[in-house]
């Protein structure tokens, strides 16, 4: 199964309180914290809720 690399790349402050909700439960924890996980539906939806904090790549 392929794997998702996901990285944040802005600052959750100003944001919404479920986007920072969204991305602790994604597992990252500041700027630049990275996390691989499987791709799966539940874990893309998360992803796409905070896409414009994060930047997302394939992991063979």
């Amino acid at each position: 199964m392929a794997r998702l690399k996901v990285t944040q790349t802005k600052s959750y402050i100003g944001s919404k309180q479920n986007h920072r909700d969204t991305l602790r439960s994604l597992g990252l924890k500041g700027i630049n914290s990275v996390v691989v996980k499987e791709d799966r539906p539940e874990f893309r939806g998360m992803v796409r809720h905070v896409r414009h904090l994060v930047t997302v790549e394939e992991v063979d």
